[in-house]
């Protein structure tokens, strides 16, 4: 089967609640490739997570969890840095996030930190999100990309509050078409693709990924699902199951999460017609996160998955 690598953010999200009728921010371990990772690791995938980790209690708590779900910390290196805040707020699931920390603990992993062994052995290499908008972190992606013998994923994961105007927009427009261009499997979510490419249809963003020499792309669509365009084929659109949301947080990442799981598990689908099949099943995945609060650890088993969809 062999192992997936995911390089990118660690950090602890303050999310907006309340306790016995007053405010109040409840901490959560997160970062978009750190849910890919313990969305993988809960679908039975071996994974290693490769990151900056700050020199706080915080960290701890980051490195507990990963540890606890069984992610490998073997290519983390721990930096002189307090660990960075997400503080996500609520109008409805959907979670709207403002960043913390300077320099952001998550963003201080540099090409020579790597374990190129670690990487160059992966079946599956993951890069993306916000890591890649710090110029050490994304050198050491670029570093990977290169190792990589096996499959490589991307996701763009954008947050538009980090980005300083156009000339920022167009910088990371360059970073995604750099890395779609050597990438077997492309995932973003619509809003990705609206702030990349605006005006573009999902379908015609998805193609011209391809074009630029992406194997497969996957856009997320939220409750309406995701369009999948794979190698060789046309576009198509795969339904979403229904399920009541109550926080939407990291679902998008478990779609990643299952997709990693899957090409580890069964490598790269044998025909076009199988890729659907597997984005439905990472859309249930999804859609079960999206029922309980949390993100990383609304994370669930393949088992679980399977009880809720049953039939």
């Amino acid at each position: 089967m062999g192992y997936a690598v995911v390089l990118g953010e660690a950090l602890v999200d303050l999310r907006d609640s309340e306790c016995a009728g007053e405010p109040v921010y409840r901490r959560a371990v997160g970062g978009g490739p750190l849910n890919v990772a313990v969305a993988a690791a809960r679908l039975g995938g071996a994974v290693q997570f490769v990151g900056s980790l700050g020199d706080d209690a915080l960290a701890g708590r980051i490195r507990d969890l990963l540890a606890g779900v069984g992610v490998g910390l073997a290519g983390a290196v721990t930096v002189p840095a307090p660990t960075a805040l997400a503080v996500a707020t609520f109008a409805g699931p959907e979670p709207d996030f403002r960043f913390y920390g300077e320099p952001p603990s998550y963003g201080l992993l540099g090409p020579d930190d790597l374990d190129a062994e670690l990487v160059a052995g992966a079946a599956v290499l993951y890069c993306g999100s916000i890591a890649l908008l710090q110029p050490p972190t994304l050198a050491a992606a670029r570093r990977a990309w290169g190792l990589a013998s096996g499959l490589r994923v991307f996701d763009p994961n954008v947050r538009p509050r980090l980005l300083d105007g156009p000339a920022a927009l167009a910088g990371l427009r360059a970073v995604v078409a750099e890395f779609a261009a050597g990438a077997h499997l492309v995932k973003l979510s619509a809003a990705d693709a609206a702030l990349l490419y605006p005006g573009e249809p999902e379908e015609g963003v998805a193609a011209y990924l391809r074009e630029l020499g992406a194997g497969t792309v996957v856009v997320t669509l939220g409750a309406a699902g995701a369009v999948v365009a794979p190698a060789g084929a046309d576009p198509v659109r795969v339904p979403a199951p229904k399920v009541d949301a109550v926080d939407a947080t990291g679902a998008g990442d478990s779609v990643m999460g299952a997709l990693v799981a899957d090409l580890l598990a069964d490598g790269e689908p044998a025909a076009p017609a199988d890729w659907p099949g597997r984005v439905a099943f990472a859309l249930r995945v999804a859609g079960l996160v999206c029922e309980s609060p949390g993100g990383a650890t609304a994370m669930p088993s393949r088992a679980e998955v399977l009880a809720r969809f049953a039939g």
